[in-house]
């Protein structure tokens, strides 16, 4: 079922997808997700959940976390810096092109409608990113993943606690759940 990737491919397909993806970092995921699972068939669905896990967790932005991470994945060291390039050099260029043309890209109706336009894509690209990763993580462990996904909810919107202390919270949870209970115990 595992394929090999060259590193030459892995470049352009990460400069590829960091260079048409706008949103940030959950936009990129499925476009990460159908490039490396069902097009190129290199990591499966829970791998691919356990690198945007990771992504999540780690300091910085989370399109370059998912790259790296991706790359590490499926050719090691050298395949995390060959994505963290590619990842980085479109953002990279695009800012520097705005940076010189930012007073003419400011008034234009054109690039204001592009944007407004890319906003409802996004959104939408979001909602389903956000429902597959659900499913993935319900259909694995069921029952606690539903408690934690509705207290953590619960805890935000009704209770407006802060998101660090409910970030931190089920770390902590995942992390004593998971390390004093075997993994079928939790099901």
């Amino acid at each position: 079922m595992k394929k090999e990737i060259s590193y030459s491919d892995l470049f352009f397909t990460f400069l590829k997808i960091n260079a048409i993806t706008f949103g940030g970092g959950y936009t990129i995921v499925p476009v990460i997700r159908d490039e490396f699972i069902h097009k190129k068939k290199l990591i499966d669905e829970e791998e691919m959940l356990n690198i945007v896990t990771l992504a999540q967790s780690g300091p910085g932005a989370m399109a370059i976390s998912t790259s790296l991470l991706t790359g590490y994945r499926v050719k090691g060291f050298k395949g995390a810096i060959t994505s963290l390039v590619a990842s980085v050099l479109p953002p990279l260029v695009i800012i520097t092109i705005v940076f010189f043309f930012y007073d003419a890209f400011k008034t234009n109706f054109w690039v204001k409608s592009a944007l407004e336009g890319m906003a409802g894509v996004i959104s939408a690209v979001l909602f389903i990113t956000v429902f597959q990763m659900a499913k993935q993580a319900l259909k694995d462990h069921k029952i606690f993943s539903s408690l934690l996904m509705i207290g953590a909810f619960t805890s935000s919107y009704f209770f407006q606690i802060h998101t660090v202390l409910i970030i931190i919270t089920l770390a902590l949870i995942g992390l004593v759940v998971f390390t004093l209970f075997d993994e079928k115990e939790v099901k």
